[in-house]
């Protein structure tokens, strides 16, 4: 994921920030407590698609 991209990605629901978990390969809205994943290399931005993170991993 290149950094300029994750500069100007938000959240679709709040439009907060988010956090790139490289490891899991997702970004993590800690507003919402929800994780959206990254396939392929493109970040899946649909409320549809994102799990609910459990409450230590939304810090």
């Amino acid at each position: 994921m290149e950094n300029r991209l994750l500069q100007i990605l938000v959240c679709p629901i709040c439009k907060g920030g988010l956090r790139h978990d490289r490891e899991r390969q997702e970004l993590i809205c800690t507003a919402d407590k929800l994780a959206f994943p990254i396939r392929d290399g493109v970040p899946v931005m649909l409320e549809g698609e994102a799990r609910a993170l459990e409450p230590e991993t939304a810090r």
